[in-house]
């Protein structure tokens, strides 16, 4: 008997149909439409009673292959994929929640996730309450009778910090809530969130997925039934991923462990570094034995990720001397990418929150997040170790 092969070699050998070119890696599938045989197959897939591709804004090959490997390697019943990340988070909301629904929501999630429970989500009349990430006692409280959901972003961003999925996953049970966990930055490879109990997992596939910094994609993948509403909600109102995008993205799936591999290994070392420089207050990476919840990040996680914050003495003004001063990394919106990437929070993805709320979330004026790359590590201690000097 054949001995089961692992995730990851599966989302390589798994791809749409093969033509009669007999191609080696699936062909794009440029078209809007598809055509039917005859009429009774064309009313028959419109009533959904066969499946087949009817409009790319529906389904198309390169997207259905792109979901069925990150469906592989999560352990999803099923799978959607939209336009980006935040379409993806989006739709899962739409899609699951109606007026007088309640989210449940840790304080430390990305900015732009904060800006749709403050502004799109509460002018419909669905409520939020964000808990403390550090004080699990308090979450059963601010579960409601109307509480329909549980959203979670861990490691967070950017401030990453760790929740213990499996605490968690009992008590979306206990209280029959949707569990929905973002899991961005630990990518499939290092966390599976449905082994403990979540529902739906959402990637903003634009960051490791893709891990080249080339397109925009999102995926929530989780139950059956939950994926459906969703799907349903993106056919209708149009938030679909591209198949060309989609075509880039299940070929990057390819080498997302070797990556992962790397992007953890380098961020653990610059990690480390950080750790014992003169000029950092303090280290937060899930796998440095100092960090609060370093032993549920070993248990949950199979690596640290590439994701490394760490506060720099003199605050504001030091810090963006700091980045100034930066030669080799680059500064940009995204993370996740080949590249080694620094920003600063405060002033860029959070900005449009509160003092009070960034404070909440660990996002401290001084706070300097990197996405560490595939370049030598030496050379990217290099870069830091050179900015320190510099912004003194």
């Amino acid at each position: 008997m054949a001995r089961k092969k692992h995730p990851e070699t599966l989302a390589i050998r798994t791809q749409a149909e093969r033509t009669k070119f007999n191609e080696h890696a699936v062909p794009l599938y440029l078209t809007s439409s598809f055509v039917f045989d005859d009429a009774e197959t064309m009313r028959a897939m419109f009533a959904d009673e066969k499946e087949g591709n009817i409009y790319s804004r529906f389904s198309n090959p390169n997207v259905t292959e792109f979901v069925d490997k990150i469906c592989l390697l999560e352990g999803a019943e099923a799978g959607v994929a939209m336009a980006s990340g935040m379409a993806a988070v989006f739709g899962t909301f739409a899609a699951l929640l109606k007026t007088g629904d309640h989210i449940v929501c840790c304080d430390s999630v990305f900015g732009a996730t904060h800006t749709v429970l403050e502004k799109q989500l509460l002018r419909w009349g669905i409520t939020h309450t964000y808990v403390d990430i550090h004080k699990t006692n308090t979450w059963e409280k601010a579960i409601k009778p109307n509480t329909k959901m549980i959203f979670v972003e861990t490691p967070s961003n950017p401030a990453l910090d760790i929740i213990d999925l499996d605490w968690l996953g009992k008590l979306s049970k206990k209280h029959k809530c949707i569990l929905v966990v973002d899991n961005c930055f630990a990518t499939p490879i290092l966390q599976q969130p449905i082994k403990y109990g979540a529902d739906l997992v959402i990637h903003s596939a634009t960051k490791y997925i893709d891990g080249q910094g080339r397109v925009l994609g999102g995926v929530t993948v989780g139950r059956k039934d939950l994926i459906s509403e969703i799907k349903l909600f993106g056919r209708q109102t149009g938030p679909a991923l591209s198949p060309f995008n989609a075509w880039i993205l299940s070929k990057s799936i390819e080498t997302l462990a070797v990556r992962m591999e790397r992007h953890s290994a380098n961020a653990l070392k610059v990690a480390q570094y950080l750790e014992k420089h003169k000029d950092v207050e303090s280290v937060k990476y899930p796998f440095l034995p100092s960090h609060p919840k370093y032993a549920i990040a070993k248990k949950q996680m199979s690596a640290g990720g590439g994701m490394v914050s760490f506060i720099i003495k003199g605050g504001l003004k030091r810090g963006k001397k700091f980045l100034d001063a930066i030669e080799l990394a680059s500064l940009t919106a995204n993370l996740g990418d080949t590249r080694t990437i620094i920003s600063h929070p405060a002033s860029t993805t959070h900005a449009k929150l509160t003092e009070d709320q960034r404070l909440s979330s660990g996002i401290l004026p001084g706070l300097i997040r990197i996405s560490a790359g595939l370049e030598h590590v030496d050379d990217i201690i290099d870069d830091l170790e050179t900015a320190f000097k510099k912004s003194k």
